[in-house]
């Protein structure tokens, strides 16, 4: 597989190119005049900047612009041929899309892939799944975004001790799939590239404080204020799957008891309701295990929506002590909005009716009175929206 040259890779020359990108991005096409107002520079510095980015295939014209009254000028966007390759890894699938320079999804294909493979395997299907989604829309590459789920530093481009990802400790992603691709990768924790993606794109559109919650085999959070994910020190803040609720617990994927994730979660609802089944307390499930020998969350979601009176306790348990820990959130961190996301997700409106009453229940009226706790609405294209945006923010920004 062919790799881009360096030559692709954007050369922003001034900070007022990188805000001058940004606002094309987030907003779409402007003219000049409005560039100039939006970014408070003199119309010549607009056009010189303009100018420049052009003649680096950055940005193009776009036909003319609505009319203010006497000649209309002509508007200003990104470049049509611009590509990002953006990537969500998850325990059990692997998602790769390719993307323009918005962020719009252009191509995108998911696949089973176990994460416990390592890096090597992993990250070498990423990059032919790349290659052959490049093929159906070509352009210039100028950037990669990836999420991984674990604890990411996102200053270094790796994983850190990652509970459920053998062989992905302190591996360089950034810098193995950067030479598998042939250009800059930006590397993040899933969970905070998928609170980008419905920041930008999705229900929390516009929304520049807000929690989203990705219940998939795991539990974790990312967490947006003031437009951007914050992320802590470390980059471990919003990892409230490793929550205590109980010492005497059942044992968590991390090796410690009574995780919020121990109770709840893609792997939990498994093996609870492997054990509803097992235990004749659910006659849909005991069928599903005599037929397979396995259960999983989507089964207990099917038991569910079927009235079977285990699995809808189970769910609601886990949505309920879900909700206890989103209400501590709620009360500490006073967002605009709650975003629950992920494969369990798909459980619905019953496990969100769960964690909504937890939440109200728990947390103060003024941080709940005018607080939407919604479901995405972006579903298995939240990660690579969000993984396309911060390597757009990589692309475009201005090093010295």
């Amino acid at each position: 597989m062919s790799t881009a040259s360096t030559a692709e890779y954007p050369m922003v020359e001034t900070r007022h190119q990188t805000r001058l990108l940004t606002l094309l991005r987030d907003e779409g096409p402007m003219s000049r005049v409005e560039l100039g107002e939006r970014l408070e520079l003199p119309r010549a510095r607009v056009s010189a900047e303009v100018t420049r980015l052009a003649q680096a295939g950055l940005v193009e014209t776009a036909g003319p612009s609505a009319s203010r009254g006497g000649r209309r000028s002509t508007l200003v966007r990104l470049a049509g041929a611009l590509r990002v390759v953006s990537v969500d890894v998850g325990a059990t699938s692997v998602g790769v899309a390719l993307t323009d320079a918005s962020c719009e999804v252009l191509a995108h294909t998911i696949e089973d892939c176990d994460v416990r493979q390592g890096p090597h395997v992993v990250l070498k299907r990423v990059a032919e799944l790349a290659g052959g989604i490049r093929h159906e829309s070509p352009g210039r590459l100028i950037g990669v975004g990836i999420g991984l789920p674990g604890p990411v530093s996102f200053a270094e481009g790796m994983a850190v001790a990652p509970p459920i990802m053998p062989g992905w400790d302190r591996f360089s992603v950034r810098d193995h799939l950067g030479g598998l691709l042939g250009s800059p990768v930006t590397v993040d924790n899933d969970v905070n590239s998928m609170a980008l993606g419905e920041r930008h794109a999705g229900v929390a559109r516009s929304t520049d404080d807000l929690v989203f919650v990705k219940i998939g085999t795991g539990i974790g959070c990312g967490i947006v204020l003031g437009g951007k994910v914050y992320r802590g020190v470390a980059g471990t803040a919003g990892d409230i799957g490793h929550i205590r609720l109980d010492d005497y617990g059942p044992t968590c994927s991390c090796g410690e008891v009574g995780c919020l994730e121990a109770y709840f979660g893609g792997a939990a609802l498994a093996r609870d309701g492997l054990t509803l089944a097992r235990s004749g307390r659910s006659t849909f499930l005991a069928e599903v295990a005599a037929e397979r020998g396995a259960i999983t969350a989507q089964d207990v979601g099917r038991a569910a929506a079927a009235g079977d009176f285990g699995a809808v306790n189970l769910i609601r348990d886990g949505g309920r002590r879900l909700g206890q820990v989103v209400a501590s959130l709620v009360s500490f961190v006073n967002p605009g909005m709650v975003v629950i996301g992920g494969g369990v997700a798909r459980l619905g409106h019953q496990l969100l009716a769960e964690i909504r009453g937890s939440v109200y229940r728990r947390s103060l009226p003024l941080a709940t009175g005018n607080l939407p706790i919604v479901l995405s609405e972006l579903g298995d294209t939240a990660g690579v929206i969000g993984a396309a945006w911060s390597a757009t923010d990589r692309a475009f920004t201005f090093s010295s």
